[in-house]
This record gives structure tokens, sequence and C-alpha cells, in this order.
């Protein structure tokens, strides 16, 4: 009988040797070729290195498919905080002090040993365990084994003759279902093994997409999968490392399509043989739309990809274009982004997608702060915001620009922007209340835009047979006018038809040589001054003296009435 117990434990012994050096884990820290004291972003790197090298997709050789899951196995460790400790401390991954799918070890007299993942069985042999069946000089012996689980493991005790059962698969084997020694069980090559993506990614349902996502005007990478999905590793590595350049500017989420059905439904993102990347999108319009991303998962080509589709609702103008319209009077506040960069920034973009029904977006590009933007905008400094209120009242917003990080440079933005809208809101709400029946059409101010090279034609050209000129040579000055000719221009002061006669404002302190075409002195003794004129006759009438609405009103209805005299132009009025 003593004989025969001593086989056999000899047997388990040998066995449970075999199992651990047959099964040994990998050193997560040697697969991906780095140091144990390697940092998350070396970490991250080395992982999609050597996962682009061995993914099953590119990489055909024998053993591309073993060693791509021994990189993901090893970055599933490593990229995790909580694993990383525990297997530095431990060995283990799941902080067990011992061996895990047959990485031995003896602590403080106890053999561990754990199979598969959380939740799976576990047994330790433990020194003060060993009980004897008979007498205390002989009998058989019978051994303690202590299964781990989630609900906090158990203990029992069974003959030897019954070790051999529980090994190989008998009906009641061990974790109820025959765990098999070497598999590497709850460390699987994919994330699909964790039942979701990391928490660094936002899970979406119906409820997320639809109070989230849907037209909030930031851009969101989406990644649609099933659990047990191959390479959802890479595909989260990527994902993550893209919106971690981009952090600010893009928002990233996934959808677990057995767990939302419906939803994937309703999108129509439901994932094949792998899983899907999408992006959430206003490139095309003012509303956001879903696209399918389908080239080369690596981080250079999707951050790519992601850049193209950031919001542009930021129209980009020269610096004359702006001008042109800097006269036109806005329901909403509008800025302008005066910037080095040949495009518009990442930033600004971002920024002009989360604002978009809240502002008008401009930028334009300078050389420097002698540029004549810069220049006229009494920028100093460069990037620079300048803003204006729906008033027409200018605020320089933000000069020399530093971009620490996008996440904070666009929290630090929305934070100013948020600050002139109040602004604006004031300013809107006190003009309003000083307006009588200030929702009639009547008391509505129409915009006179000002005088530039671009719109000149158009709103003074031959097609004009009248164009009053409003010239100022101070800011004071431009309000009067464009008060007084916005109340002009809605009144019909003749039988002639309103669209007889067009208005424009004319800043004489940038433009002096356009008035040299009608005078030799330039009216250079003139703050405000109304000049009427005839493109299509090359002649033109000045009104020098108190400019009041009365005045105005009476001096535009007398040329209308043809009882003003008319002087011959010196010649075509240029801009500079």
């Amino acid at each position: 009988m003593n004989n025969r117990i001593k086989c056999s434990a000899f047997i388990i012994c040998s066995l449970l040797f075999y199992v651990s050096v047959k099964s040994k884990s990998l050193d997560p820290y040697k697969v991906l070729g780095v140091e144990k004291d390697a940092s998350p972003r070396q970490i991250q790197k080395a992982f999609h290195k050597l996962s682009l090298q061995y993914h099953p997709d590119k990489n055909k050789n024998k053993g591309a498919q073993e060693k791509f899951a021994e990189i993901n196995n090893a970055y599933e460790i490593l990229s995790d905080e909580e694993k990383r400790k525990n297997y530095d401390m431990f060995g283990d991954a799941r902080g067990s002090p011992g061996f895990d799918g047959g990485d031995g070890g003896n602590r403080g007299g106890h053999t561990f040993f754990q199979s598969g993942g959380p939740g799976q069985s576990g047994f330790r042999f433990s020194p003060d365990e060993w009980q004897t069946m008979g007498d205390q000089h002989g009998g058989s012996k019978s051994y303690s084994f202590s299964f781990g689980g989630n609900s906090g493991g158990s203990s029992f005790g069974f003959d030897i003759g019954d070790v051999f059962s529980n090994f190989f698969g008998g009906g009641g084997g061990m974790g109820g279902g025959g765990s098999q020694f070497g598999n590497p069980g709850g460390s699987g090559s994919h994330s699909g093994s964790r039942g979701s993506p990391k928490s660094s990614i936002i899970s979406i349902n119906s409820q997320i997409y639809k109070k989230q996502v849907i037209d909030k005007g930031i851009t969101w990478l989406l990644l649609s999968y099933t659990p047990l999905m191959r390479g959802m590793q890479h595909y989260e590595s990527i994902i993550e490392e893209v919106d971690s350049s981009l952090k600010g500017a893009l928002e990233v989420g996934s959808v677990n399509c057995e767990v939302e059905p419906s939803l994937c439904k309703e999108l129509g993102i439901h994932p094949r043989s792998r899983p899907r990347v999408y992006i959430y999108s206003y490139k095309a319009s003012e509303r956001g739309t879903l696209l399918e991303y389908t080239g080369d998962v690596t981080v250079k080509d999707l951050k790519s990809f992601v850049q193209d589709h950031l919001p542009k609702f930021s129209k980009r103008v020269t610096w004359a274009q702006f001008e042109a319209q800097s006269g036109t009077m806005e329901s909403l506040p509008k800025v302008i982004l005066l910037s080095t960069k040949k495009d518009t920034p990442v930033i600004w973009r971002a920024l002009s997608g989360l604002y978009r029904k809240r502002f008008v977006f401009y930028d334009t590009q300078v050389k420097d702060v002698s540029d004549p933007a810069a220049k006229k905008l009494g920028v100093n400094e460069v990037p620079a915001v300048v803003g204006w209120l729906s008033n027409g009242e200018k605020q320089i917003l933000k000069m020399g620009i530093h971009v620490k990080d996008m996440k904070s440079t666009i929290r630090e933005f929305s934070s100013l922007l948020d600050d002139f809208e109040k602004k604006n809101k004031k300013i809107s709400a006190s003009s309003q209340s000083k307006k009588p029946n200030a929702d009639s059409d009547s008391n509505k101010e129409v915009a006179v835009p000002l005088l530039t090279s671009t719109n000149f034609d158009a709103i003074c050209g031959e097609k004009t047979p009248v164009c009053i000129i409003g010239v100022f040579r101070s800011s004071k000055g431009r309000e009067k006018l464009h008060t007084i000719l916005s109340s002009v221009s809605q009144k019909s002061l003749i039988r002639n038809p309103r669209d007889s006669v067009s208005y424009g404002l004319l800043d004489a302190s940038n433009q002096s040589s356009f008035l040299y075409a009608f005078d030799k002195s330039g009216f250079k003794s003139s703050d405000r001054l109304l000049i009427a004129y005839k493109a299509r006759k090359s002649k033109f009438s000045a009104f020098t003296g108190e400019v009041t609405s009365e005045e105005v009103e009476k001096f535009i209805g007398s040329v209308l009435n043809g009882d003003v005299q008319f002087s011959k132009m010196r010649q075509k009025p240029t801009f500079k």
C-alpha cells in the first residue's frame, strides 16, 4: 500500500513539474523587448511595431500567429497598471504570488497553481494540509486542495486514487469543466477575452450615442466589435494613440455589437470577421455623418484620416476678403485667428465645430506681426485671436498663443469664447431694451458693407445708378455713419425703386488715395462726409456739412430727385 502511495505521489509531482515547464509564461518585458522601467509610451510603441510585424494578415510565415498572440498577451499585462504591478511583484498579472498557467513557485511552504483566468480553478499544496487516513504511523494520505475564484474559493480533500480523473477531464474535474493544464486560459490574444475594450475608450450604447455623439460638434472615432474577435488589442492600441495625439479635438468610443445589436443594426456598423472603425465627421455638412475607415490600421494613416475629417466651419480667407465682410453686422459674434499656418490649425477646426452655432469663425495666414492684417488689428504677437461683438465692437482675445497640449489649449479657448459670448448677450439685451418695438422689421439695423477692392464693383459698379459712400476717419465716425445709412436705406425717399441706390462705407485713414479721384485735396479736412457716386457717368457729388440723420436723408433725397449738381471725376477710384 505504501509503495502504491509513493508511486502515485511521484507521478503527481512529475506531472506538475512537466506542466510547469511545458506551459511556463513568457516574460512580457522580453516579449516586447523593453526594459522593466519602460514608460507606458515606450511599451505602446514597442507593441505597435511588433504587432504590425507579426500580424497574421501581413505575416504568413510559420509561427507568426503564435508570436502575435504572445505580443498581445504581453501588452495585455504591461498596458494595465494593476496587472503590471502584480506581475512585477509576484510574476503573475492577477496578483497571485506563485505561477500562472504553469509558472511554478514556492512561497512560504505553499505551492500555488492557477489555471485560466479570474473565476477559474486554482489550487495549492500546503505542508500543514497533508491529512493522514488511518493511524499516526501509516495509512494512506489524502491532499487538501484550495480552489480560488471570484466567489472566494473552497477547499476539499480527495483520495490519491481520484487525482487522475480530476486531471484528465473526468465528469467532476477541477473547476467543474475538466481544466486542461498548459492552456493560457484567460490571457487571450485579444481584448475580447476581457469582454470589453479598455476603460479609456468609452463604451457606447444607444443613450450615450444620442446624448454625446450626435450633433455635438465634436469628432468621434468609433470601434465596432464583438467579444473574442481577433485583433482587438491592435485596434484599441492604435485608436488610443491617435486619441492621445489629438486629445481635446477627438473623442473615442466602442460599440459591443453583441450587447448593442439594435444600435449596430441601426447604424449599419455590425463587424464581420474583424473590428470596424468609423468616424463621426462634420466634413461634408452641418450635421455629423458616420463614415467607415477602410485604410491600414496604423497610427500615421488613421491620424491623417481623422485630421482630414475634423470640422471645417472656419472660413479660410485672405485679409482682403475678410475686410470686405467686416462691415457686415452679424447676429452672432465673430472671431478670426491670425497664424502663420498654411492651413487651418487643428485646434481652430475643433473649436469651430464645438461653437459652430454660437460664433462665426474665420482664419487667415500672416507672415508675422509686420503683416498688414496684424497691424490693422493692433496685434503685436502671433498667433492671435481677435473677436467682434454683434454691435461691431472689436476685442483682442488672445495674443502669442503657446500650445502646451491640445486638450488644455482647447479648454482655455473655450473659456475665452464663453466669456465673450456672455458679453455679447449682455450688449444685445441692452441694445434691444432701448429700442421700442425691437422685433418689428422697421427697427432692425441693415448692414452697410465696408468698401474694398474686392467688393467695390459689385456695390458701386456701373450697374448701380447711384452709390452713396459714407467716408470716415475714426471708429466713432464709422459707427455714426453706419447707423444713419442703415436707417436711411430702409426708407423710400422718392418714387424711384429702392434698388436704384446702394450704400457703402470707406475707411479714409487706410484708403486716402481713393478720395483723390474725386478731389485733389482728398477731403482731408473732413472726418465724416458723404459722396454720391455715379460710376457709369464718372461723376460725383459730395456732402461735407454736419452729418445728421435729417441732413443725410435730405442730401440723398435731393440726389435721387436730380436736385444736386454732379462734378466730373478726376480719375477712376483705386484702392491700395
